[in-house]
C-alpha cells in the first residue's frame, strides 16, 4: 500500500488478474485461456481533436475542434494480439503469423463478434472499442504534434512504408509485414505502436466532426463506414499522424487491419483512503 496520503492506494478491479503502478500510470491485466493482456488506466481530460490548417499534408476532414472526455477509461497496452484472438474465437485469420503479432484481417463486425465472445464468458469485464476521440486523446499522450514522436517519424519508431516518409523526412525501411505488438516504442501514457502496424478500428460510424467544442463525442448514429486510425505496415508516413482519419464498410476485411480493447469504467479507490 503507497503510505504517501496525496496518493490513495489503489486496489486491483474485479475483473484484473495483475495489476501495477509504472513510469507511465497505472495498468491492469487480464487473462483468458492462459493468455494474458494488459489495459493502461486513461486519466479523463480536454484536448484538440483533428489538425491545425499548417500541419502538412493533412485532410480536410480533421477540422481542429476542442474535445472534453469527462470519465477516464481502460485501453489495450497494444492491440489484439493473434495469441488473445485464437484463445477466444479458435481460429487465427491474420496473413503474418505470429503470437505476440497483431491479429489482422478482422473486419470491424469481427471484432463485434469477439467482444460479444469475452464479454459473454467474462460478465466482469465489460470491453468494448474505443471511441474516435479517446483513440486520439491516447495516442496523441498530451502531445499536440503530427505524431507523438514530434514533428516527424522513422521507420525505426514506425511500422510503416518507409519509401514514403512524411513532409520531406528521410526514406527508411519497408518491412512488408507486422511486426510484434510490442516491438517498437510505446508513447508517454505505456501504450505501444498507436502510429503504424495496423490500422485500428474504433467504434463510431465515419462522420463529419462538429464545428465547436463538444464532450464525450460518440460520432454519428448510423452510417455507411466505421473508422480505423493509426495507419499500417503498408501505408505512407501520413497515414500514421495522430489526426488522421481512415474509413471503411463494417465487412471489410485485410492483412493491415487489427483493433485495440478499451474498457469504460473508472478507477475505484477504497473510501477514506
Amino acid at each position: 500500500m503507497n503510505s504517501d496520503p496525496r496518493q490513495p492506494a489503489i486496489f486491483p478491479e474485479a475483473w484484473a488478474s495483475c495489476w501495477g503502478e509504472d513510469e507511465y500510470g497505472l495498468w491492469m491485466g487480464f487473462t483468458y485461456k492462459g493468455v494474458d493482456h494488459r489495459l493502461r488506466w486513461i486519466e479523463p481530460g480536454t484536448f484538440l481533436m483533428g489538425s491545425p490548417e499548417d500541419e502538412p499534408e493533412r485532410f480536410d476532414d480533421e477540422n481542429q475542434h476542442q474535445v472534453t472526455l469527462s470519465e477516464g477509461f481502460w485501453l489495450g497496452e497494444t492491440t489484439v494480439t493473434q495469441a488473445l484472438w485464437q484463445a477466444a474465437m479458435g481460429d487465427n485469420p491474420s496473413d503474418f503469423k505470429g503470437e505476440e503479432r497483431p491479429v489482422e484481417q478482422v473486419s470491424w463486425d469481427d471484432t463485434q463478434r469477439f467482444l460479444e465472445t469475452l464479454n459473454s464468458e467474462r460478465d466482469d469485464i465489460g470491453l468494448r472499442l474505443p471511441s474516435e476521440a479517446q483513440w486520439e486523446y491516447a495516442c496523441r499522450a498530451g502531445t499536440t504534434t503530427p505524431f507523438w514522436f514530434g514533428e516527424n517519424i522513422t521507420t525505426e519508431q514506425v511500422n510503416y512504408d518507409g519509401n514514403h516518409p512524411y513532409a520531406g523526412g528521410e526514406k527508411g525501411e519497408y518491412r512488408k509485414h507486422t511486426v510484434e505488438v510490442k516491438a517498437l516504442p510505446c508513447n508517454g501514457w505505456g501504450l505501444y505502436q498507436m502510429h503504424g502496424n495496423v490500422w485500428e478500428w474504433c467504434q463510431d460510424w465515419y462522420g463529419k466532426y462538429p464545428p465547436g467544442p463538444v464532450t464525450d463525442p460518440q460520432g454519428p448514429d448510423a452510417g455507411e463506414y466505421r473508422v480505423l486510425r493509426g495507419g499500417a505496415w503498408i501505408g505512407v508516413g501520413w497515414f500514421c499522424r495522430s489526426a488522421n482519419r481512415y474509413r471503411n464498410r463494417p465487412d471489410y476485411r485485410v492483412n493491415d487491419s487489427g483493433f485495440r480493447l478499451a474498457r469504460g469504467r473508472q478507477v475505484k479507490r477504497p473510501e477514506g483512503e
